[in-house]
């Protein structure tokens, strides 16, 4: 799976999830986590849906290829989600059957997308820019 492919589909499950938040925050809530969310639960779960809605449509990738941004920002995303809805689960007292394969599918994520963000970053860092390269040329 190219980067591209993987930041694309990422993206786009953020994308469903955030609209899902704005739609029915108590509903998700219920099924992820188990629990109701009261008045002001619901308008933090619309904010946190728009959020979601947010990254998804800003790391959709529009070339060739994944952004070294968007890759970055989707593996730490994925990360922090996996280590906090981890915690819920085990430390949290959530118990909703749906709680342990969002938390694998964040590992998954976070994983495949691991590589790609360190290796965009490090050619970054490395990377001559193209000032130099065409005074070089010019025997400068």
């Amino acid at each position: 799976m190219t980067t591209r492919t993987l930041v694309m589909l990422d993206a786009a499950l953020e994308v469903a999830t955030g609209v899902a938040l704005i739609a029915d925050p108590s509903f998700v809530v219920r099924v992820l986590l188990g629990t109701g969310l009261s008045g002001g639960g619901i308008a933090v779960g619309r904010v946190a849906g728009l959020g979601l809605l947010s990254l998804g449509l800003a790391c959709r990738p529009g070339g060739d290829d994944a952004t070294p941004q968007a890759t970055r920002a989707l593996f730490t995303y994925n990360l922090l989600a996996t280590l906090y809805l981890g915690y819920l689960r085990i430390g949290g007292g959530f118990v909703s059957y749906l709680l342990w394969w969002v938390v694998a599918l964040h590992a998954l994520l976070t994983l495949l997308l691991a590589r790609p963000a360190f290796e965009k970053a490090r050619q970054e860092r490395f990377r001559v820019p193209s000032k130099l390269l065409s005074s070089s040329k010019t025997g400068w």
